[in-house]
């Protein structure tokens, strides 16, 4: 029997409320559970003390029975500080980033400035080539 820590919905419609259960992977979201280990009410304001509640002696408990966190819990718990906090991947969301027009816009103003800077450091590196050998003729000439 595989266990899972998750979230089971309540509360009206557009007014959510979520319990932190206990139950197992194959029954349904808001099924049967084997135990009500904290709840979760998005309305409250963040720093609002009852927004998040868990049972710290349960969680401990049943991670030790090899109960595994759902991705949101896992952040919760995190949070509190009873397990390292999972990094979030990658790709998860692809809203953050700019359009693709905008990105070849990007790119090339990055291509750009490379240009720019690789020819200022050859611009620099050229004056130095040329002052050495002016040195030698000098030498030969002193001599």
């Amino acid at each position: 029997m595989s266990l899972r820590i998750r979230l089971s919905r309540g509360g009206a419609k557009k007014r959510p409320f979520y319990r932190i259960v206990i139950a197992d992977s194959r029954s349904p979201r808001d099924g049967r559970f084997i135990e009500k280990i904290g709840t979760y009410n998005p309305m409250l304001p963040k720093d609002g003390g009852n927004r998040l509640v868990i049972k710290e002696d349960r969680v401990k408990y049943w991670v030790s029975v090899g109960a595994l966190p759902s991705d949101r819990v896992a952040r919760f718990l995190g949070d509190a500080g009873l397990m390292d906090k999972p990094a979030t991947p990658a790709n998860q969301t692809k809203q953050d980033k700019p359009k693709a027009k905008a990105q070849e816009r990007l790119q090339e103003q990055a291509d750009k400035a490379e240009a720019a800077v690789a020819a200022a450091a050859q611009a620099a590196a050229a004056p130095a080539e040329e002052a050495p050998a002016e040195e030698p003729a000098a030498e030969e000439a002193s001599s």
